[in-house]
């Protein structure tokens, strides 16, 4: 067994290093300027720390049955994303098995959100995984692209709504504001979606420009991405495919928004429905922010200050924003990395059976 575990790890480290071979001394510092940022703002936490003690306080009287809850709303945020990814990928003409995409999704997370210049290295995983169960480099690319474009939709929407429903509670100037710049975002980004030829088009302007003045991508990489783009513009996607990609991206965002309803419930914590979809929408897209490493203590912080700020308590809005994150982040986690040394064993097992299928 140890030796099998052992084996294990060495996969996972193969697979993570060819994945950051690319990375400079820029993404390093980024990375440790989050890290710095986050220690930041637990340092300024600490500052409250009678709310933080109230806080903790409340975690120990937690309720297990709504803390199962949110872990069952977030497994199913999880599934409806593998659920998205196989939507798409049938689209561009590939087929991978759900459950696959699930184990698949565990692990993307936990990359995107633990290693430095996570969403790009957990793109390129997700690319490579696509490759290897056999889809076509246009058709990985495409999804890849599809999905981020649709879950930018479904996130505006979850915002436009909770700006909608902070307005209906409060009429104000910032918030009616917020909502002409969520319609703005989501008119975008649903442009992008449907005339994405023309955003691909683009994409190989800039390459080919790219290649003129600094020379780089050099050689046949340069004209693999060209191709690989020109092939992605003849995927087709009909309006109302679209329209169902964008409906299971929004669920993709509902169900893990039903996690952090479940958090508030888990702590005996009333729920300021007047502002928790914006505070959730807010806090969420503050994460993706790529300074701190998996949004750590911009997501509970945000989420603290505008839930309060709608009428929670402060110790009962910092306590659901922390089981909201124990669950949705550090759980998730160490689910993801479970499921990379999973999909490595997995490849280092078939690596093995090809390998002697070749022997004579």
């Amino acid at each position: 067994m140890p030796s099998a575990v052992l084996g294990s790890l060495g996969s996972v480290a193969d697979e993570v290093a060819t994945l950051e071979s690319g990375r400079n001394l820029k993404v390093v510092a980024r990375y440790l300027l989050g890290i710095g940022l986050g220690i930041l703002v637990l340092a300024l936490l600490s500052g409250r720390r009678g709310e933080l003690v109230a806080a903790w306080r409340q975690l120990s009287s937690v309720a297990a049955g709504w803390v199962l809850a949110a872990i069952a709303a977030e497994i199913l945020s999880l599934w409806s994303f593998a659920y998205l990814q196989c939507r798409v990928l049938s689209l561009a003409g590939a087929r991978i098995p759900i459950r696959d995409l699930f184990l698949l999704t565990m692990a993307n997370d936990a990359i995107a959100n633990t290693v430095p210049g996570g969403p790009a290295v957990s793109s390129a995983y997700r690319y490579r995984y696509y490759r290897r169960r056999g889809a076509s480099g246009a058709s990985a690319g495409w999804t890849i692209f599809t999905i981020l474009i649709a879950q930018a939709i479904g996130m505006s929407l979850l915002l436009l709504l909770g700006v909608l429903v902070a307005l209906a509670a409060s009429p104000s100037g910032p918030d009616t504001r917020a909502a002409a710049v969520g319609l703005v975002i989501i008119a975008a980004a649903a442009a992008i979606l449907v005339r994405r030829d023309l955003v691909l088009r683009l994409g190989e302007s800039a390459i080919r420009a790219a290649r003129r003045f600094t020379g780089h991508p050099r050689g046949s990489n340069g004209a693999r991405i060209s191709a690989t783009l020109a092939r992605m513009r003849e995927i087709p996607l009909s309006p109302r495919s679209t329209a169902s990609v964008v409906g299971i991206a929004t669920v993709v965002w509902g169900c893990d928004f039903g996690c952090l309803l479940c958090a508030f419930s888990a702590v005996h914590a009333a729920i300021p429905w007047n502002g928790v979809l914006l505070a959730y929408g807010v806090a969420v897209v503050a994460g993706m922010l790529p300074i701190v490493p998996g949004g750590i203590g911009v997501v509970e912080g945000s989420l603290a200050v505008i839930l309060a700020a709608y009428g929670a308590a402060r110790a009962q809005a910092l306590s659901a924003a922390l089981v909201f994150r124990i669950v949705s982040l550090w759980l998730a986690i160490a689910a993801g990395w479970i499921s990379v040394a999973a999909i490595a064993r997995r490849n280092q097992a078939s690596s093995g059976t090809a390998g002697k299928d070749e022997l004579p």
